[in-house]
């Protein structure tokens, strides 16, 4: 079983590979809300295909994982209304911030968008602020 910062790099080396495909291929960037996003607001049906296959492959590549390798131990919390909370502010977050971290994080930042790099260090220091409160009250 190789180290975990080897999995990392392995994962890394894959979604570079994959967003630079994505761009060089067809001009889009590999941000998830916007691919979901327009998978359901489609009405050409190629466009819809390649936006449903890349979907598709992101839900099945951690089955994929799990069935060649031991899956790392995660706690997530069993409170229902935290979960909605959580899940509206990324999504609110997302809108506001006009894309999502695979969006911003990979593909923006590599490009050099200043937006994407402010973007980035929001939710960064963010997470950070939010792990912090939540390993200092609990």
């Amino acid at each position: 079983m190789n180290p975990d910062w080897i999995n990392a790099i392995i994962g890394g080396l894959m979604i570079g590979t994959a967003t630079g495909i994505l761009m060089l291929g067809n001009g889009r960037i590999a941000g998830i809300s916007g691919i979901l996003g327009g998978w359901i607001g489609s009405s050409k049906p190629s466009d819809w295909a390649e936006r449903a296959l890349f979907l598709i492959g992101l839900l099945a590549a951690p089955l994929v994982y799990y069935a060649s390798n031991s899956v790392p131990q995660i706690t997530v919390t069993n409170s229902f209304p935290l979960l909605v909370i959580g899940g509206l502010a990324v999504g609110i977050g997302t809108i506001m911030g006009s894309g999502c971290t695979s969006g911003h994080g990979i593909c923006g930042n590599s490009r050099l968008s200043k937006r994407s790099i402010v973007a980035t260090l929001t939710f960064m220091a963010t997470g950070g602020i939010t792990v912090a409160a939540l390993n200092y009250f609990a």
